[in-house]
């Protein structure tokens, strides 16, 4: 996937850099989608990185639907300055497919792109946890059914998958099951494979019992 920045800054941060050296980054994206069109390049094939400050969430969601428009099939990821629900709610709404903070580190924007890639969605982990304690009290399923997923599991991938699905973090599943945030990663990929989520909410809800 090639990846886009759409910021007003002049060069890209180090994290951005750090994380996809080939990235591009451009003010607005009429120009770079021109560009696309003169070369046939699939659009399904990038990630618009869209980087604000501070907007209004109606002019968030406003700047989330143009690209879209101009730029059928791509991806588009809010960095946020200063993220907040309003405005993660509103991009989302708009039809991105992820939000995070601008400064977020380079591994992370890399994971990032991989939750993506198998067409899952990225919140912020303040975020992502309140999404999950409001959805679990709406939606729950049979224990029968739930139980069936985690008997698909390894002892310690049940143990990652139970504590994830209650919104902790890698770090914060780690510190609770006493093993490295390398161990939880790998555990929690071979749960999405083997359970089919495709992200951390959606495992959340499968989860969940009545």
């Amino acid at each position: 996937m090639q990846d886009i920045f759409v910021s007003n800054l002049s060069e890209r941060i180090s994290h951005w850099v750090d994380a996809f050296p080939e990235s591009k980054i451009v003010s607005d994206v009429t120009e770079f989608n021109q560009k696309l069109e003169a070369t046939d390049a699939d659009f399904s094939d990038c990630v618009f990185w869209l980087h604000v400050n501070q907007s209004s969430p109606d002019v968030l969601a406003y700047r989330v639907a143009n690209i879209l428009a101009q730029c059928q099939q791509a991806k588009v990821v809010v960095l946020a300055n200063t993220p907040n629900q309003a405005d993660c709610f509103s991009a989302l709404s708009a039809g991105a497919i992820g939000y995070a903070h601008a400064y977020s580190p380079a591994a992370m924007l890399i994971e990032i792109k991989t939750v993506i890639g198998h067409g899952g969605l990225w919140l912020g982990q303040d975020l992502l946890q309140r999404l999950i304690e409001t959805s679990t009290q709406l939606v729950g399923n049979q224990p029968v059914y739930v139980d069936g997923l985690l008997a698909k599991l390894t002892s310690r991938e049940r143990d990652v998958a139970v504590e994830v699905a209650k919104g902790l973090s890698n770090k914060e599943v780690a510190r609770v099951l006493n093993i490295t945030e390398r161990t939880v990663k790998a555990h929690l990929a071979a749960v999405f494979e083997r359970l089919g989520a495709k992200d951390r909410l959606q495992l959340a809800l499968m989860l969940n019992k009545r």
